[in-house]
């Protein structure tokens, strides 16, 4: 599509936004940057924006004149589609894009693109430094905090853009096709947007909707959903397991991830000196690798990759030791599955820190994961009575309500007792009490360390 002159609206005034907008500057667009925020100032917004920014700045409800004037609609990740002036534009023709669609348009290279309930952070980052030990040009974009419109002018035909997908993100593809494409699991999560299971599960499909047989698509064969997703498709699959030994595919042989292909089987590492725990992460690292070597990375960078990699911010990371009490940061745990994962990883008796904000969620299997290993469920925000009347039917009774972070890191601190551990994995989104999981994480730590 050609983009200079095109009325086009931005929804959005956050990164994702800011991005576009600077993006399709470069291609010559009339822009108007609209968010519907009622706090947000116009000054507050330009401050984001290029200073040779000549576009307007449209704040609160959105209008009539506006809606008719655009050619081109691109929807931050967090504006839902099925908003009534989305569906108005839809049916008037207009084009509706995300900004990694919008960025695609202009890309250059070859394309990995990791979606998935849980593990996408963990798995597109450990994606990315594979494929550093093996290609000089190197972007890892998408929800993982670094816009695509921000890298893509920087592409060139021998790079290599790992991205992460968010079900969000990818509602909003039209011609997005990854060569290389992987789905790590599929649980009930963000169904406040997206209202059925099966909407969800679509969303994350889109991933593979442009791909052919050249392609390839990396499927967790212990899911059901994806094993069922993964007889009628057109991409390569290539499976993973944490718990059987595949003829063709990805699996955990004992302690080793092992590839398994063409008849041979490939030993690539030792979870022992993997630098990141339990066994969710031993499936981001067979996700990751599967990548790798479907891009022809060597077998001995992926290896080196795999043994050099720590944990991402915010995702089951180690914080401190403190009178022998071992604190961990999953702040990205929003949702239960990733927080079932995390209890799972601990390794010791533990103190856990949950609730937040309210995405529609149940917390049955959460609870049921702790299986005596959970010593106190210390809990904040929005969710916590709901958390604590499911703990209570679920026979737990060391429930601790607090008011705050600062308050619960105390009560841990005061509570635990050498040998144990001490994690935040809220099970629950940030919002109402943090700007998000970033914000969430980083004061708990500065809270621990307050104690060293």
């Amino acid at each position: 599509m050609e983009l200079k002159g095109i009325k086009a609206l931005i929804v959005g005034a956050g990164k994702s936004g800011v991005s576009a907008v600077g993006l399709l500057m470069k291609k010559g667009a009339d822009i108007v940057l609209y968010d519907a925020s009622e706090t947000l100032s116009e000054e507050e917004v330009l401050a984001k924006l290029p200073k040779d920014y000549t576009g307007r700045v449209v704040l609160g409800e959105m209008t009539g004149e506006l809606k008719n004037w655009a050619e081109l609609l691109i929807l931050s990740p967090g504006v839902p589609t099925d908003l009534n002036y989305v569906n108005d534009m839809r049916d008037r023709g207009v084009t509706i894009w995300g900004e990694i669609e919008l960025a695609y348009q202009f890309g250059k290279g070859r394309m990995v693109a990791i979606t998935g309930t849980n593990g996408k952070t963990t798995t597109t980052a450990l994606t990315g430094e594979i494929m550093r030990t093996f290609y000089d040009s190197v972007y890892v974009v998408g929800n993982i905090g670094n816009p695509y419109a921000d890298a893509v002018l920087a592409t060139t035909e021998e790079s290599v853009t790992v991205a992460e997908m968010s079900s969000f993100q990818l509602e909003t593809i039209d011609s997005y096709r990854p060569d290389v494409s992987a789905i790590l699991n599929i649980t009930p999560d963000h169904l406040n947007r997206h209202h059925t299971m099966e909407n969800y599960i679509a969303a994350k499909a889109n991933v593979l909707k442009n791909q052919t047989e050249k392609d390839v698509c990396i499927l967790n064969y212990e899911d059901a959903e994806l094993r069922k997703l993964g007889k009628n498709i057109r991409p390569r699959v290539i499976w993973f397991s944490s718990a059987r030994k595949l003829t063709d595919g990805m699996y955990l042989d004992g302690d080793v991830i092992t590839y398994a292909h063409d008849g041979e089987e490939i030993a690539l590492v030792n979870i022992a000196e993997l630098n990141i725990i339990g066994r969710h992460n031993y499936e981001n690292a067979m996700a990751a690798a599967a990548a790798g070597l479907a891009l022809g990375v060597p077998a001995e960078c992926v290896r080196k990759a795999l043994r050099s990699f720590v944990a991402v911010e915010h995702r089951i990371e180690y914080v401190a030791t403190i009178d022998n009490v071992k604190y961990y940061n999953d702040s990205k745990g929003t949702n239960p599955d990733a927080s079932i994962q995390a209890v799972k990883a601990m390794t010791a008796k533990t103190l856990l820190i949950g609730g937040g904000y309210d995405k529609g969620s149940e917390y049955d299997e959460w609870i049921e994961s702790f299986e005596g290993k959970i010593k106190y469920l210390v809990l904040m925000g929005q969710t916590r009575e709901k958390i604590a009347e499911t703990a209570r039917r679920h026979g737990f009774e060391n429930i601790v309500m607090v008011e705050s972070m600062e308050e619960a890191v105390a009560f841990c601190h005061d509570h635990a007792e050498p040998g144990e551990c001490v994690l935040l994995s809220p099970c629950c989104a940030s919002w109402g009490m943090f700007k998000n999981y970033e914000e969430r994480g980083r004061i708990f730590k500065d809270l621990v360390r307050r104690y060293q």
